[in-house]
């Protein structure tokens, strides 16, 4: 009786087993598990399931006023590199101030950053030159003046016979002599600088004066002064007491890179601006590419000249630079607002022919300026592009409304 019992046991067991296996059967082959759910209401904007390049999106009439539908057209692109760097003299038209005689500093004049004229004093030094050449001028007029009156003594004496002739030539040549040393020694202080009025007054007063004027060679301004009272300089011995430049005109000096080196040419047009005259565009030329390439940054030195004749940029001021390297380029163009960045980072606009069917199209862009794209790729003139909303039919794409 117990071997019956478990026997009808095992049995009922075995069919609960089967029915189980047979059940979980039919239900895998009924379908993945999932249930659709219908009771969501449908967009009024319907969007396909095409590829994304080729994706599309239905608006509805209401909709069109969110976006602007124009012909794609063309564009003028300017061939443009952009660099930063900063202002500095025009060294072309600057000049050291040497004295041209050794001698220490008695007094300056003029200050860094000041306006000079040509021929203004800068400086005086003490010149044991000018000391000699004064003193050779004072002992020549002594002696013209006492090599005269012989002169003028022989001369009445040679009339009436009082001397011979031999002492009347030697006076006369003597005379003659000290006249010639008297314009040579003039000549030498004249060399110092010395005008024709202050020489007058050494002879006049019998006084030295040992201080020799420096003045500006040029107009310009004051861009470089070490010139302490005391300090001992000598005729090209660097640094010289003084630099002054013509400031009318500045270096921009831009820092390309090593790739677009090639690309720079003499003549090219170059518009800069600074940071102190954010709402102004300077423009020059490229008038010098600099041959080396710095070691360090991979970047080379491209020199342009503008004009500032009101003294308004100051050297070390920061700069950027837009250079034009070539002629502008003509090109399909679409508005900025007229493309939109996928998630896979492509680029893509919106196309249609009916104004209500709107397809997807990746395109490839180039340059941009005025806020437009150059398209490289995927847009034609002419078609019908959404200018202006293109990530409105984006967002319904992606995210499709509820309502």
């Amino acid at each position: 009786m117990t071997n019956s019992f478990q026997f009808r046991w095992r049995a009922t067991a075995a069919v609960v087993t089967v029915a189980g296996i047979i059940f979980v059967t039919l239900l895998l082959n009924s379908g993945s598990g999932q249930t659709v759910d219908t009771s969501q209401p449908q967009a009024p904007a319907t969007a396909s399931s095409a590829p994304e390049s080729e994706a599309a999106v239905d608006l509805a009439p209401s909709q069109l006023i969110a976006i602007t539908i124009e012909p794609i057209g063309t564009y003028l692109f300017p061939i443009e590199k952009e660099a930063v760097g900063d202002i500095d003299f025009d060294d072309d038209l600057a000049v050291q101030v040497f004295p041209s005689y050794q001698g220490k500093i008695l007094q300056t004049f003029v200050e860094l950053g000041d306006d000079v004229q040509k021929g203004q004093p800068l400086y005086t030094i003490d010149s044991p030159d000018l000391v000699q050449a004064e003193s050779t001028l004072i002992a020549a007029v002594a002696a013209n003046d006492l090599y005269g009156k012989e002169l003028v003594r022989a001369t009445a004496l040679y009339k009436t016979t009082g001397i011979p002739e031999r002492e009347f030539e030697q006076a006369t040549s003597d005379a003659q002599t000290a006249e010639g040393a008297l314009k040579a020694a003039r000549d030498a202080v004249r060399v110092f600088g010395k005008t024709e009025a202050e020489i007058n007054d050494i002879i006049a007063t019998r006084n030295i004066d040992p201080a020799l004027v420096v003045p500006s060679p040029v107009n310009g301004q004051i861009t470089f002064m070490t010139a302490p009272p005391g300090l001992l300089v000598q005729p090209g011995n660097a640094p010289a007491p003084y630099t002054v430049a013509d400031v009318s005109l500045k270096y921009m000096l831009a820092n390309v890179t090593e790739s677009d080196s090639p690309l720079y040419q003499v003549g090219q047009p170059v518009e800069a601006r600074m940071i102190a005259y954010p709402d102004r565009v300077f423009e020059g030329t490229i008038s010098k590419i600099y041959a080396t390439v710095d070691p360090n940054t991979h970047r080379a030195t491209v020199r342009s000249v503008i004009a500032d004749p009101k003294h308004e940029l100051r050297p070390g001021m920061l700069a950027s630079f837009v250079i034009r390297v070539r002629d502008p380029a003509e090109s399909v163009a679409i508005p900025m607002s007229g493309v939109v960045r996928n998630g896979d980072g492509t680029m893509a606009a919106w196309v249609t022919t009916d104004r209500k069917h709107f397809v997807q199209r990746i395109v490839k862009i180039g340059l941009q300026t005025d806020g437009k794209y150059q398209i490289l790729d995927g847009l034609q003139q002419g078609e019908l592009a959404v200018t202006d909303g293109a990530i409105f039919l984006s967002n319904i794409l992606y995210a499709p409304p509820s309502d």
